[in-house]
């Protein structure tokens, strides 16, 4: 293998991370975003109002995109278990 094939499949590697973590850490953001606007708004600074919040969307949204990651995840795996399969 060579250097410019190793670095492809490193590229495809970042690439697939930040298309399966996107999406939950993009939603937690706003989250966080939303919550500490109400949070310095009314004054009110309970860490659990930032926390629950942030927790049950996150997990919705686990929930709601969990098949789409693992497909994409499972099609990533198989073609990178074909490549070392073709080497040998």
């Amino acid at each position: 293998m060579d250097f410019d094939l190793s670095v492809v499949y490193l590229r495809e590697a970042y690439w697939n991370i930040l298309i399966v973590a996107g999406p939950l850490l993009l939603v937690s953001l706003i989250v966080g975003l939303l919550v500490g606007m109400f949070q310095a708004a009314t004054s009110i600074n309970d860490a659990s109002i930032g926390f629950v919040p942030k927790l049950l969307i996150a997990l919705a949204t686990l929930w709601l995109v969990s098949g789409f990651m693992l497909v994409k995840l499972s099609d990533y795996f198989h073609a990178i278990f074909d490549t070392i399969a073709a080497i040998h």
